[in-house]
């Protein structure tokens, strides 16, 4: 097969992967904290809250500039996958597709709810905002895009 198409397929098939993990995680979790389940340790806790803001509070209740940053930077990470497709790695497109649907994930809960469902919480760290799948996504994925980028750089 064709270099850019299995990459290209390989992208979609994590993409749609991460996508279905994150909405059926966040659904399962946000269900049992609604039905009651709490679970809490020393490490993490689940405390439901509704976002209607990005990380750490800023732009609340600014639903629509949200939105727009959500496909903007969506639609850019999809051309630069493609533009690239055949030279960019399978690392780098695993951490794309994870990246890309962390920020789908709160995209289609800004969309559909009207905010972002957070629930864990840091326990042994005060005043740490409460963040979700999609955001452990978004940040797994830009650390390791950076990690990825700072390494070929050095070679």
């Amino acid at each position: 097969m064709d270099k850019k198409i299995s990459n290209f397929l390989y992208f979609i098939v994590c993409y749609v992967f991460f996508i279905y993990v994150n909405i059926s995680l966040s659904n399962f979790i946000v269900y049992h904290i609604k039905d009651g389940y709490r679970f809490t340790s020393n490490v993490i806790s689940l405390h439901y809250v509704k976002n209607t803001g990005a990380a750490f509070s800023i732009l609340q209740d600014s639903r629509e500039i949200l939105i727009i940053l959500s496909v903007i930077a969506l639609v850019l990470l999809f051309l630069y996958a493609l533009k690239h497709i055949k030279s960019i790695s399978m690392k780098s497109l695993f951490f794309i597709a994870l990246l890309s649907a962390g920020i789908a994930g709160n995209l289609h809960e800004r969309i559909s709810l009207g905010y972002v469902r957070d629930f864990f919480e840091f326990s042994f760290v005060n005043n740490f905002p409460v963040f979700n799948v999609s955001d452990i996504f978004i940040n797994i994925g830009v650390i390791a895009l950076i990690i990825l980028i700072l390494l070929k750089k050095t070679r």
